[in-house]
């Protein structure tokens, strides 16, 4: 009979630590540790660290979509209250995390993308499948009357999207929810308005 695959809590485990710790400075060993398997394990599951640094990235950000679907993506509201919405949820988030680490996949795009082609290039492909639900929502923010879009509703998403993750570098920084809730109030008072 086949053993089960500790690979799940490999992932799990192992994107704790990085959390913690951010990518580089979290070995192997330290991943296997977390995990309660013995270091074969890794290799067993994964080609290398960048493979598992990429699987990673996918399971953080199938939360991150699953907290769009919920909120931006959502029924029941109107559009930029669900935007709203997305930005509250995550604050919780950072809340209970007591304002550190941060956004994991904010973080590896400061750690590890000038080294690693392939998270790079998946980076890339994250922040564009994290901007089309904000430009959805734009869109029919701006249908609705709500809002006048004077750039494409892609590039604002864009910029909302970017500056939402500098605003979780300071909140690392300063340990305060002030950076996410001035992101908030400037951009509900200027930038998304009508």
């Amino acid at each position: 009979m086949a053993r089960p695959s500790k690979k799940e809590q490999i992932l799990r485990e192992g994107l704790e630590v990085v959390r913690r710790r951010g990518f580089n400075a979290a070995g192997v060993r330290d991943i296997t540790s977390a995990a309660g398997v013995p270091q074969g394990s890794f290799t067993n599951h994964f080609t290398s660290k960048e493979a598992f640094g990429l699987e990673i990235l996918d399971r953080y950000f199938a939360d991150v979509h699953t907290t769009m679907a919920a909120t931006v993506e959502g029924a029941g509201s109107g559009p930029l209250e669900r935007l709203r919405a997305y930005f509250d949820a995550i604050t919780d988030r950072l809340e209970d995390r007591g304002w550190h680490h941060g956004c994991l996949i904010g973080n590896m795009s400061l750690e590890v993308a000038e080294h690693s082609e392939a998270i790079r290039a998946r980076l890339t492909e994250i922040f564009s499948q994290w901007r089309e639900p904000f430009a959805r929502c734009l869109l029919e923010a701006e249908a609705a009357g709500q809002i006048r879009l004077d750039v494409p509703a892609v590039e604002l998403a864009d910029f909302l999207i970017t500056s939402w993750q500098g605003a979780i570098l300071r909140m690392k920084v300063e340990r305060t929810p002030e950076p996410l809730e001035r992101f908030k109030r400037v951009v509900f008072a200027t930038v998304i308005h009508s």
